[in-house]
C-alpha cells in the first residue's frame, strides 16, 4: 500500500541501522515513525522508493528487504553525486523521507516450480537480493537456485553476512567471482559474463534474473542468448532511469514506456519492443 494519498508527500522515517558494504556502498535500515504505517505498509520483491535527504533533494533505490522481512526496509546506496553523498553524510537515528512502493515488480508467482539464476555484479546485487531473500523464505515454491555474483575485488562484494549464509545451504548453488587476481582470494577469478558461460547454466525450466553495471548486463544478455535462454525467460531491471516515480515528469520514458509506472523490472522480450535508447 502507497504511505500517502498525495504520491508527492514523503513519509518520515528513521535510520535504526547503516551497513558498510563496500568503500562507496552503504545499507541504510529505516522504519517509519508512524508504527501504524510502519505494520500496514505492503510490497512486493523488486519495487523501489524514493528517499529524500531534506534540503538536498531525492533519488531511486530499491528495497533490497524481502516482504516476508518487515522489521525495517534497507536500501542501499552507492556513492556517486549529490543526494547519495548527503545519504551517506548521515548517522544513526537521522530522519530521511520515504515514498513508496513504487513501480512493478519481479513476477515471482510465474517463477514457481522453475529454476532460478541470479547473476549480478557490484551493487546491482540489490534488487535481486530481496527476490533471493524472498525465495529462500519461501524455498519450496523454487527448484534449484544458481546464484552467480562479481565485483572489481573482493572488498567491493556487497551482503558479506547474506554471502555467508548463502555459501553454508545445502539449497543454493552460489558462485563468486571477482575481475583479477586479489591476495587471498582463493574462489573464481574472471568477468561476470566469463563466470556465466563457463559455468553454462541450462535454459529448460529456468528464469535467470540480471542486474549490475550496463556493460555487465550486456555482455551477460548476449551469454544468455548463446546458452539458448528465450526473451521471455530473461529479466532486469532498469530502477536508475526513474526520477519522479509516478509518470508525471516524463523523464524516464523509453519510447511510449515509463520505467516507473511500466517499470522498473522488464523481460528481454520486453525491452526488446522498445527504441533502442533501453
Amino acid at each position: 500500500m502507497a504511505l500517502n494519498q498525495n504520491p508527492y508527500m514523503p513519509e518520515m522515517a528513521t535510520v535504526t541501522r547503516i551497513i558498510e558494504e563496500t568503500p562507496n556502498i552503504k545499507s541504510f535500515q529505516v522504519v517509519f515513525n508512524d508504527k501504524e504505517k510502519m505494520k500496514a505498509f505492503k510490497f512486493q520483491p523488486g519495487q523501489v522508493g524514493q528517499l529524500s535527504v531534506f534540503g538536498v533533494g531525492e533519488s531511486t533505490f530499491v528495497i533490497n528487504t524481502p516482504p516476508t522481512r518487515m522489521e525495517y526496509l534497507q536500501f542501499s546506496v552507492m556513492k556517486a553525486g549529490e543526494v547519495t553523498s548527503a545519504l551517506h553524510n548521515l548517522y544513526e537515528g537521522d530522519q530521511i523521507g520515504v515514498r513508496a512502493p513504487l513501480g512493478n515488480y519481479f513476477p515471482f508467482d510465474r517463477m514457481k516450480g522453475k529454476n532460478i539464476l541470479f547473476v549480478g555484479g557490484g551493487i546491482g546485487m540489490a534488487p535481486l537480493r530481496t527476490l533471493i531473500l524472498y525465495m529462500l523464505d519461501n524455498r519450496e515454491d523454487y527448484k534449484d537456485i544458481t546464484i552467480i555474483y562479481g565485483a572489481r575485488t573482493p572488498p567491493d562484494l556487497c551482503y558479506k553476512e547474506d554471502i555467508k549464509e548463502w555459501e553454508s545451504r545445502k539449497d543454493v548453488n552460489l558462485i563468486l567471482t571477482v575481475d583479477a587476481q586479489f591476495p587471498g582470494w582463493e574462489k573464481r577469478v574472471g568477468f561476470v559474463p566469463t563466470v556465466l558461460k563457463e559455468v553454462a547454466p541450462k535454459p529448460d525450466n529456468t528464469v535467470a534474473i540480471t542486474c549490475g553495471p550496463p556493460i555487465m548486463i550486456k555482455f551477460v544478455l548476449e551469454g544468455l542468448a548463446e546458452l539458448k535462454f528465450p526473451d521471455d525467460q530473461i529479466v532486469t531491471t532498469l530502477e536508475k532511469r526513474m526520477k519522479c516515480g509516478i509518470g508525471l515528469c516524463g523523464r524516464c520514458n523509453i519510447g511510449h514506456k515509463y520505467v516507473c509506472k511500466d517499470g522498473p523490472v522488464f523481460t528481454l522480450r520486453e525491452l526488446k519492443e522498445l527504441p533502442d535508447e533501453a
